[in-house]
């Protein structure tokens, strides 16, 4: 584990001292990204992957379960840190405390507090949040997996498991891909305002944990420029903006490299 400090001018006061627990090959990179978009000082902690692609026992210094991403934040008037785990929710969090111009406005006008009174930016926006890793990642892990039997089996045994994985392949993984691939390139062209990105106009913190699975998409599981130029453009421009590639180079500062690869 490396320990790197990261102070980047702030256009306000920053309440708390953040930590992110980096992990090679997560995504806590997303996380990087956010702190570098709200122009928080924080501190990098690097971890690396066993060689059988687990997370480091140290990770579970931090928190008990040992994933990444995970941040702690010390403040003034804390008796001790506080220790935040999932994707979702440090984003959440991130966003109402340091990045407002992440979230989009939530009430329609004169409609505050009503039920119903939500914009659309707004419940796209609490929609994507929980869709990136509630429905999105699942098919993308179970895809990561079933690529590993593929490669991995015995070789002995490969043309039964190669078999079984093309099965799985064809009736669950390929149709459950072709309906998020259809959705999301409807939500696009759709977008609130004729919006760029998923929630409208703005880059939402909702964008930033949907970059992480379409990137890990693109090229791969179904997702090829000619079929679905609006997410690939999607993807391209998140990558282009000026926080993300500041991540980006903060890692390759560090560690040589940056891959984005599950």
């Amino acid at each position: 584990m490396d320990d790197q400090s990261a102070m980047q001018d702030s256009p306000k006061q920053q309440d708390g001292k953040v930590t992110l627990h980096w992990l090679n090959k997560s995504r806590s990179q997303r996380i990087l990204w956010l702190l570098e978009e709200c122009k928080l000082k924080y501190e990098l902690k690097i971890y690396h992957r066993q060689p059988v692609g687990l997370a480091p026992p140290e990770l579970k210094k931090i928190h008990r379960l040992g994933k990444s991403p995970v941040i702690s934040i010390e403040a003034d008037g804390m008796t001790k840190p506080l220790v935040l785990a999932e994707s979702g929710l440090i984003t959440e969090y991130l966003v109402d405390h340091y990045g407002p111009h992440l979230a989009p406005k939530k009430w329609k006008q004169g409609m505050e507090g009503k039920v119903g009174g939500e914009t659309e930016e707004w419940l796209r926006y609490r929609y994507f949040m929980h869709y990136a890793e509630g429905t999105l990642m699942g098919f993308l892990v179970f895809a990561l997996l079933m690529g590993n039997i593929r490669t991995k089996a015995p070789f002995f045994i490969r043309p039964i498991s190669n078999a079984i994985v093309n099965n799985i392949d064809s009736l669950y993984l390929t149709p459950n891909f072709k309906s998020n691939w259809d959705f999301l390139e409807n939500q696009l062209a759709t977008s609130p305002n004729e919006g760029k990105y998923l929630c409208g106009k703005d880059l939402t913190g909702a964008d930033m944990l949907m970059s992480f699975p379409l990137g890990a998409a693109r090229g791969r599981a179904g997702v090829t420029k000619e079929k679905y130029p609006l997410i690939w453009a999607y993807v391209e421009r998140l990558e282009a903006g000026e926080s993300y590639k500041r991540a980006v180079q903060k890692i390759i500062d560090i560690e040589g490299s940056y891959d984005p690869e599950l």
